[in-house]
């Protein structure tokens, strides 16, 4: 629930979403990315986020408990008064994230938890970001202890009024393409069932309607079209959505990534970069990058990542990292001369 709260108030207010901005928000932008991240790196950390929980914000800053954490935690070796000072690098933070969610598809249509997801936005004192839940309720990590009633998810057992038990259902994975979750796609899906009673066909085909912006996990219900279980009780056939790898970009909620592979020459001379994009017609983005680029960098182009289901009309954002590739084979000493030279004067 951490990285999830991270991954949405990051991308929020990423300095790239806020070049056009004016001056003024943009330093707000700027300061609340800062802060954003050094809320990460104390709820990220199991002793940083144990000392705070127990002493708050101002005991963390003010060293209260720092002679319980272990050395290199942040305070400064950890001795009696030794205070936690963020020294991160945002832009490394927010790189190295999606760094580490490139080529997975994470998206299976959780939201964060009710009361969590302004977890960062109300990170109380940190800086002034203020918001309206404040660090102080984060200690008990609000209603997440009632996490228990999950127990009772898709019917596996009595409902809580101790009622009857779901009606059985039939699990089918739909393979989807990135192009047809960014698209939408209807799929005829035909189905064999069973019957004892029931007057039905015993083969029906069923219109999966796959809407633009459907995440991994998204579950679609036939009610009472599978086999007959029961006198007059059909089971529920359930289509769940499945993300097929793709070639260029990897998915993280409504966002895409794409990471580019670059030469050295590229990397410190800059380039431009083309990004095909998903659409039926595919666009082509145009993004060059004039400054040198380094492991760390990252772009994000606002509104080009996946449709949001829930919100018709809006989209996630396209975020662009780097593999820079160093040449393989030896340099011959005229080679690094020629380098050090052009590196010389930098």
């Amino acid at each position: 629930a951490i990285k999830r709260a991270y991954r949405k108030q990051a991308v929020k207010y990423h300095p790239d979403k806020h070049m056009d901005k004016p001056e003024a928000e943009k330093k707000v932008a700027e300061e609340k990315f800062k802060i954003i991240a050094e809320a990460y790196d104390v709820l990220s950390d199991p002793d940083k986020r144990k000392i705070f929980d127990m002493y708050g914000e101002e005991g963390l800053k003010g060293g209260a408990g720092a002679g319980d954490a272990p050395e290199g935690a942040g305070f400064g070796g950890a001795g009696p008064g030794m205070r936690y000072e963020f020294h991160g690098d945002p832009r490394e933070i927010f790189s190295q994230f999606f760094s580490d969610s490139f080529g997975r598809s994470r998206s299976f249509g959780e939201g964060v938890p009710r009361g969590f997801g302004d977890m960062f936005g109300g990170f109380g004192g940190f800086g002034g970001f203020g918001g309206d839940a404040g660090m102080g309720g984060m200690g008990g990590m609000g209603g997440m202890g009632g996490m228990g009633g999950m127990g009772g998810i898709a019917g596996m057992g009595p409902t809580a009024s101790g009622g009857s038990r779901r009606k059985p259902e039939v699990l089918v994975n739909v393979p989807c393409t990135l192009e047809e979750l960014f698209q939408g796609k209807t799929k005829k899906m035909k189905i064999k069932r069973k019957s004892s009673t029931l007057t039905r066909e015993a083969e029906k085909v069923l219109e999966v309607t796959v809407k633009p912006g459907y995440k991994a996990g998204t579950r679609i219900t036939f009610a009472g079209e599978g086999d007959e279980v029961a006198a007059g009780v059909a089971q529920d056939v359930v289509f769940v959505i499945r993300e097929k790898q793709h070639d260029f970009f990897a998915r993280d909620g409504s966002n895409l990534l794409h990471r580019a592979k670059i030469t050295l020459a590229d990397a410190l001379c800059g380039l431009q970069l083309d990004v095909k994009t998903l659409d039926a017609k595919p666009r082509i983005l145009r993004v060059n990058f004039r400054e040198p680029i380094t492991p760390t960098t990252t772009k994000v182009i606002a509104g080009e990542g996946m449709p949001k289901s829930k919100s018709p009309g809006e989209r996630g954002d396209l975020i662009i990292s780097f593999d820079i590739e160093y040449p393989k084979g030896p340099l011959s000493d005229e080679q690094k001369a020629l380098i050090r030279k052009a590196l010389a004067k930098i």
